[in-house]
């Protein structure tokens, strides 16, 4: 990369430097607005031992899920764990460790680690499992539990279009957690349907700024549908 100019063009350049052990944060929502060819290519680098901070985990041959059946992950941190066996095998035999996490609680944890704030308190959770060992502290008298922000090694995302310098522009409910995962990473990896030059982008709806984004890439995306459902 030269200057502001943030594109690559091998999914090898795109990861280069992740590494055992490493955390990585993925934007999207079931099959929704995955980074489907940065993943691949973590399961190509055979990358062990990953912390994975995403909403869920993929199904069981798309998505974070293959990354899976190579036990390439030894933590989740997801807020949804249903739509893949293999992911729940795991769980419920302790080859990985899963901490579940409201849904809102975990894009908030991301937005928080993105923005410099260590933690925050928040009323979701309270009085349930998510609270145990969390300091409580009340609020005009409703009680909150602390919650500790995430940051990861890597971030990786899918963006509809992005510019050289990359910045984002997302598309519709593929938006899900990409702008907040895109903020948390050391180096934050943006797979993109179409690179375009500085300027092209309307700048009141670029969604990520580019000073966020370290890597871009143009991918070639299946775009799989979880469930696939017809009129009989």
């Amino acid at each position: 990369m030269a200057g502001f100019d943030k594109v690559v063009y091998s999914y090898e350049a795109a990861m280069e430097g992740l590494k055992d052990g490493d955390t990585i944060i993925a934007g999207g929502f079931g099959l929704c607005g995955i980074p489907e060819g940065l993943i691949k290519q973590i399961k190509h680098m055979q990358t062990k031992n990953l912390t994975v901070v995403s909403n869920n985990c993929g199904v069981d041959d798309f998505g974070l899920g293959i990354l899976l059946q190579d036990k390439q992950i030894k933590k989740v941190i997801a807020s949804y764990v249903g739509e893949n066996a293999l992911f729940e095998q795991q769980l419920l035999s302790g080859e990985i460790d899963v901490e579940l996490t409201p849904q809102g609680t975990l894009a908030e944890k991301m937005r928080a680690g993105g923005a410099g704030i260590p933690a925050f308190y928040t009323a979701t959770g309270y009085g349930t499992p998510v609270a145990e060992g969390k300091d409580v502290k009340e609020f005009n008298g409703r009680p909150y539990i602390l919650e500790e922000s995430i940051t990861g090694e890597f971030a990786i995302v899918k963006a509809w279009k992005a510019d050289r310098y990359g910045n984002l522009v997302f598309r519709h409910t593929a938006m899900n957690f990409n702008p907040m995962a895109a903020t948390a990473g050391k180096i934050t990896v943006a797979e993109v349907e179409e690179i375009v030059e500085p300027g092209e982008l309307e700048p009141n709806q670029i969604h990520t700024p580019g000073i966020f984004v370290n890597r871009v890439i143009k991918g070639n995306f299946e775009k799989r549908i979880e469930r696939v459902t017809t009129r009989d």
